[in-house]
């Protein structure tokens, strides 16, 4: 019997090794930079797209390595957890299977050399037939088992309307931190049979996926109407302003940059930062987290923006013994890990870091790491306020019983400060 049991665990730990892991936005390749996937009408916006409607996703990165590649692209079809569903590709994608990048320009003028790449779509050789949660996988000579990244995109099909406000905090404990959102999905005609199992929402603060909360179940239901207002759901730390500087220039010092050197590299030191966890809120203009490729010194940043060593420093009243310090951003995937992690300086009693980035306009905030708990939060830090201004996106699913897929129905942007 023994035997039989260590059998049985061996096999569940190597079924376990081997499952698959939902996608994320991520890069597997150091020469690529600078990745961009956003609508063709606004960008650095949330990579979404009504299904058969005419509008089409941009997506722009940069190569390093200055010569021209064979890169492809293809897309995976993924259920609302972004693990890859069992549809055959034949039913979710129209046209070819994978594309080829074809629209590339040289940088010009630069010190750092680098080849811009670009691609629109939905496009007459590659289209979507079902809405839905789905991958972006760019590769080299049609090797598809080496992304050199991937991109999270969503196909919105409209069943359902959304509604929503965003509200000071029901607990009187956090009303002058947190931000709480209360909304309705009138899901009308569709066919829900079940709202607790046939539909669910997601909620996320900023495009960020480490805020997300998930709504099952409904606080009440009025006929077709699914109300979502429960006290103890949907409460959002409100989070401080994101930080920013402007790389536009690399002639003169602009807003948070102190010092500028040119020679083989560009090197840029910003002003140092302080810390920002007070209780009394200060405003500042900010983008929400992310950046935009912008060059005054040229004509066209997508080939004459050059690229810079930016070094950030923070100053804290903590050590590295307490824990450890990154900076993060859209520009990184809020990613923590070796590149975003901060070095400290004991001397100085400050974190510092260098991130190699293309001319700009980049918000960024820092994200600490507890030594004893491992509890990453960017509130010890930044600190967390009510008034703070806010983008929420709200994505509704819909899996009818005999579903084999999530379709995403339905689609809503609430900020703060806009009613």
């Amino acid at each position: 019997m023994r035997k039989y049991i260590c059998v049985i665990i061996l096999l569940s730990f190597a079924l376990n090794s081997f499952a698959q892991k939902p996608y994320a936005d991520s890069v597997f390749n150091q020469y690529i930079k600078s990745i961009q996937l956003s609508s063709t009408a606004k960008e650095a916006s949330f990579p979404i797209i009504v299904l058969q409607s005419g509008e089409q996703l941009q997506l722009a990165f940069d190569d390093l390595r200055g010569s021209v590649r064979n890169y492809y692209y293809t897309f995976e079809h993924c259920d609302s957890k972004w693990l890859p569903t069992n549809v055959a590709v034949a039913e979710y994608l129209q046209g070819f299977r994978e594309d080829k990048i074809i629209d590339y320009v040289y940088s010009t003028n630069t010190i750092q050399k680098y080849t811009h790449y670009e691609v629109k779509f939905p496009n007459q050789n590659m289209s979507f037939k079902i809405s839905g949660n789905y991958s972006l996988k760019v590769y080299e000579d049609s090797n598809k088992e080496k992304p050199l990244f991937t991109r999270k995109l969503y196909v919105l099909n409209n069943k359902v309307s959304v509604s929503g406000d965003v509200l000071t905090s029901s607990n009187p404990s956090y009303r002058q931190t947190n931000q709480k959102i209360n909304y309705q999905v009138n899901y009308g005609s569709l066919n829900v049979q079940n709202p607790n199992r046939d539909i669910k929402v997601l909620l996320m603060q900023n495009m960020r996926p480490e805020t997300a909360m998930w709504n099952v179940t409904p606080t009440s239901i009025r006929g077709t109407q699914l109300i979502y207002n429960d006290v103890s759901i949907n409460d959002f730390a409100g989070r401080n302003e994101f930080r920013r500087f402007d790389l536009r220039t690399l002639r003169v010092n602009t807003e948070r940059v102190g010092r500028i050197y040119r020679d083989t590299a560009n090197t840029v030191m910003l002003l140092g930062d302080p810390l920002r966890n007070e209780t009394r809120y200060s405003f500042q203009f900010d983008n929400n987290g992310n950046y935009f490729i912008l060059n005054t010194d040229g004509f066209e940043p997508r080939r004459d923006g050059d690229y810079a060593h930016v070094y950030f420093s923070l100053a804290t009243n903590k050590s590295d013994k307490d824990g450890a310090a990154y900076v993060v951003g859209r520009f990184n995937d809020y990613k923590i890990d070796a590149l975003s992690k901060m070095e400290y300086e004991p001397v100085k009693g400050r974190f510092f870091t260098s991130q190699f980035i293309k001319q700009g306009v980049y918000d960024y905030e820092y994200v600490w790491v507890d030594a004893r708990t491992g509890v990453r939060s960017d509130i010890p830090i930044e600190g967390t306020h009510f008034e703070t201004e806010n983008d929420y996106q709200l994505l509704v699913y819909y899996r009818p019983i005999n579903g084999r897929w999530d379709e995403l129905v339905g689609y809503k942007l609430l900020n703060t400060a806009k009613k």
